[in-house]
C-alpha cells in the first residue's frame, strides 16, 4: 500500500479511504483488467435467447479475455501462487465463473442430465480456466489456433452436438 500510494503521488491513507484493503485495490485492478479485456460482454451472454447462443458466447468471451491478457495473466496466476491475499482474489474471480458455466449448463441442459451436471460443470469451468487455455496456446502455437480450438475441445468433452 506504501509504494501504491508513493508511486502515485498520494498518502497511504487516500489509497487507504479509496480502497480499503490490499483485497480492495486487487479488486480494483481486476475489474479494470475485466473491463479492457472484454468481460462485460458476459451481461449479453448471460441473457441469451438461445442455449446454443449463450454457451458459445461464454467459451468466446473467456477465449478472447484469456487471449488479451495472455502475459499479464501467467503473471497474476504466478503470484497468486505464492501470495494468500492474491490468491484469494484470483480464487474469487474463477468462483464467479463457475457459477457462470453453471447458470449455461443449465439453461444449455434443461432438465436433461441433471445427475450428471456437477461434473459437467466442473468440465466446463476447467476447459475455459487460464491455466487451460494458456496450455492449449502453448501447445498449438498462438492463442489463435487455442480460440479456434478451444470450442471444439468444450463441444466434444461436454457431448454437446
Amino acid at each position: 500500500m506504501e509504494s501504491l500510494a508513493k508511486a502515485s503521488g498520494v498518502t497511504r491513507q487516500t489509497i487507504h479511504n479509496l480502497f480499503g484493503t490490499r483485497v480492495g485495490v486487487l479488486e480494483a485492478l481486476f475489474d479494470q483488467i475485466a473491463i479492457g479485456g472484454g468481460m462485460e460482454r458476459m451481461r449479453e451472454v448471460m441473457t441469451a435467447s438461445s442455449a446454443e447462443a449463450m454457451i458459445e458466447g461464454f467459451i468466446g468471451v473467456f477465449s478472447n479475455f484469456w487471449a488479451t491478457n495472455r502475459l499479464l495473466l501467467r503473471r497474476i496466476h504466478g503470484i497468486a501462487a505464492i501470495d494468500l491475499e492474491f490468491g484469494k482474489a484470483v480464487q474469487a474471480r474463477n468462483q464467479r465463473r463457475q457459477m457462470a458455466a453453471a447458470r449455461v449448463l443449465e439453461r444449455f441442459d434443461g432438465m436433461a442430465r441433471r445427475e450428471e451436471r456437477p461434473e459437467r460443470v466442473a468440465c466446463l469451468v476447467a476447459l475455459t480456466s487460464f491455466e487451460f487455455f494458456d496450455a492449449l496456446g502453448e501447445s498449438l502455437g498462438s492463442t489463435e489456433s487455442a480460440q479456434k480450438q478451444l470450442p471444439v475441445v468444450i463441444r466434444r468433452a461436454l457431448n454437446i452436438d
